[in-house]
């Protein structure tokens, strides 16, 4: 069997994302062969049903997000998996402001978030990831791998700028 089936065997049965570094240890290679490697599948997916997923060096097997309606529908998911208007708000802020405490929060949506927070941490959309330097140090948040993968983004830089959202509704409320 050659590297790149070996490799691929490794990322399906992995429970979550593998340093390249591992993966190069298991496949008695180099980490510069597997990223060659990884690229190589990456490439062959791009017109499947599957993704590779990277989190910094660290990769992960996942479906591709385009699926995603099927694969909910599949799984018997469609009804667990939608958060509320407010849920979608507070994550938005913390996927574009963060890190971002719970009073900042508050006072961008007018409104106490403390449940939506709740929700977007018991679902691992959002992470407590520190501590504000500053009275009562509240906690900072900001979003995590799996907020990446739901959202098929490898970073949080690939988010649509906030101008191209607000000119989008404009353009749907135009019509």
């Amino acid at each position: 069997m050659n590297l790149t089936a070996l490799l691929e065997s490794m990322l399906f049965v992995a429970s979550g994302p593998v340093s390249t570094g591992r993966l190069a240890k298991a496949l008695e290679t180099t980490p510069a062969v597997v990223k060659n490697l990884l690229r190589s599948l990456e490439s062959e997916y791009a017109t499947r049903g599957l993704r590779l997923q990277w989190t910094g060096n660290d990769v992960q097997l996942t479906t591709a997000p385009e699926s995603s309606d099927v694969i909910e529908r599949f799984l018997g998911l469609e009804l667990t998996t939608r958060l509320s208007q407010a849920a979608l708000e507070v994550l938005a802020i913390v996927a574009y402001m963060q890190p971002v405490t719970r009073p900042q929060i508050d006072q961008i949506r007018g409104v106490n978030s403390d449940a939506s927070l709740r929700t977007l941490l018991s679902k691992g959309l959002i992470e407590e990831i520190g501590r504000m330097e500053t009275p009562g140090r509240p906690i900072l948040y900001g979003s995590t791998p799996e907020f990446l993968q739901h959202f098929g983004l490898t970073s949080v830089a690939e988010l649509p700028e906030l101008e191209e959202v607000e000119e989008e509704e404009e353009k749907e409320i135009g019509n």
